[in-house]
């Protein structure tokens, strides 16, 4: 199928599963050029994710500006400055050290996602749950940094079962730290779902979902 015809379907299933939240489509273009993400921009989309500065770099120069572009993959902290000033967010924040160096870095507040183990596999990167609290009350000190969600990798599962609790544990925890009522951490996103799980993570309350290979393919 076209690039066309691939963003019609995505963009169909996604009305099928919605329940109470109209999620944003971040296509993920880390293994395409440029030319392919224009396509993509062509067909509506304007919310873009990568995972290597270089590239989110080729992407910032090579399209529209209003593409906006959301760093999704680990981030080494001597990276953040080459990205900080093009994202419009991180969905990777998991440790204090890039905090304190996003921090350093930005000249406004940049908006972040604590990505989160919800599935407990040695595989995957983020915070465990029973330490997401207290890194994002320490996350205070950090006036550039402003945490409007949690994110989530569910195991490569087709057991609908284990991607319904791994999704349903992020939306849970979000809802605790959003009743802590933070001033610098409203958490109200759930950035979870990918190619092969998004309906399901839209049926869990997915606010942003990251799909890459059944658009480009």
């Amino acid at each position: 199928m076209s690039i066309s015809d691939n963003v019609k379907q995505v963009q169909s299933i996604m009305e099928a599963h919605v329940q109470d939240v109209e999620p944003t489509l971040i296509a993920v273009t880390k293994s395409v050029g440029v030319d392919v993400a224009n396509a993509l921009y062509a067909e509506g989309i304007r919310d873009f994710g990568e995972n290597r500065p270089d590239s989110l770099l080729e992407k910032v120069n090579g399209m529209p500006e209003d593409a906006k572009f959301h760093f999704i993959g680990t981030l080494q902290t001597r990276k953040v400055r080459q990205i900080i000033d093009h994202v419009a967010a991180i969905h990777s924040l998991d440790r204090l050290s890039l905090a304190a160096e996003i921090d350093k870095r930005a000249s406004e507040t940049i908006d972040c996602f604590v990505q989160v183990n919800t599935s407990g596999e040695d595989s995957k990167h983020g915070l465990e749950i029973e330490e997401v609290m207290p890194f994002i009350e320490n996350c205070k000190q950090y006036p550039h940094i402003r945490i409007i969600g949690l994110m989530t990798m569910a195991p490569f599962t087709e057991e609908e079962s284990v991607l319904r609790e791994t999704f349903g544990r992020l939306r849970q925890l979000r809802d605790e730290v959003n009743a802590k009522g933070f001033e610098h951490a409203p958490c109200t996103e759930l950035s979870m779902g990918m190619s092969n799980d998004y309906p399901i993570a839209i049926e869990e309350g997915a606010s942003f979902v990251r799909i890459g290979t059944v658009l480009v393919q």
